[in-house]
């Protein structure tokens, strides 16, 4: 009777607390992209002594295809960055020129933002790329959350050396990410607000990415739109369509 009663308590303590921190991630990263997602969102660009706004849509399927075209402003516009497996590319409408970037570009700033190549295009995967543990539990934006710590797996092409994370235990929100360097200095913060409902989904509307060394200084997105699992043709993951999607 005994060995019954500890046998029942183990499988309900498995059931409330048995998740993994590969599981939060992936369930987290999965809400996020859904089976594909369209999204409209404006950046904001703050500097000391200037502000820069950019506005942009989006497409993705899966977690290895994706596609996004700045529509303002004028000078940008139409400039269009693809990343299809592990295959990143930049389209140039003012040259008419499609570039393919070079693993070295990954960690550069894209546009002028605080935000690498990387982190934008997604190229490295929180989901296959990283070894995860909890690490503990914080209240972020008013939200409990696990707090996950990811560290780069062996030969996984990275930019970051550390990664912490709070997702919400609830509806798995990604409200804060650390990034820190290959010498494990924190570099970039990034922190979700705002939370609002896209199409059935609770998710931060509002991103601030801040580089802790630089006072004054931050990146701003707004979702203005989200939507989920529609159709997608093939053709907006080419090269050849990069060109027809502005």
């Amino acid at each position: 009777m005994k060995l019954k009663i500890v046998v029942v308590f183990m499988v309900m303590t498995s059931i409330s607390f048995g998740q993994s921190a590969d599981e939060i991630v992936k369930t987290s990263d999965d809400k996020l992209r859904g089976t594909s997602s369209y999204t409209e969102l404006t950046i904001d660009i703050i500097r000391p002594k200037w502000s820069k706004e950019m506005k942009m849509k989006g497409w993705t399927r899966g977690s290895d295809h994706s596609v996004s075209v700045i529509t303002s402003p004028a000078k940008e516009k139409g400039t269009v960055f693809l990343m299809r497996e592990k295959e990143v590319w930049n389209y140039l409408l003012t040259l008419e020129r499609t570039i393919k970037f070079p693993p070295s570009m990954m960690l550069q700033n894209w546009m002028g933002t605080d935000l690498t190549n990387d982190d934008l295009i997604k190229q490295s995967s929180l989901v296959t790329d990283y070894t995860k543990k909890i690490i503990g539990e914080e209240v972020k934006e008013g939200y409990p959350s696990w707090k996950i710590e990811l560290t780069p797996k062996p030969n996984a092409a990275v930019v970051w050396g550390k990664i912490i994370i709070w997702i919400d235990k609830k509806e798995y929100m990604q409200m804060q990410t650390d990034y820190y360097d290959e010498d494990l200095f924190l570099v970039n913060q990034m922190v979700g607000s705002q939370v609002k409902t896209f199409d059935g989904k609770l998710l931060p509307s509002k991103l601030t990415v801040k580089p802790v060394d630089k006072p004054g200084q931050s990146t701003v997105i707004t979702y203005n739109q989200w939507k989920f699992d529609m159709d997608i043709p093939d053709e907006y993951f080419t090269t050849n369509y990069m060109k027809r999607i502005h």
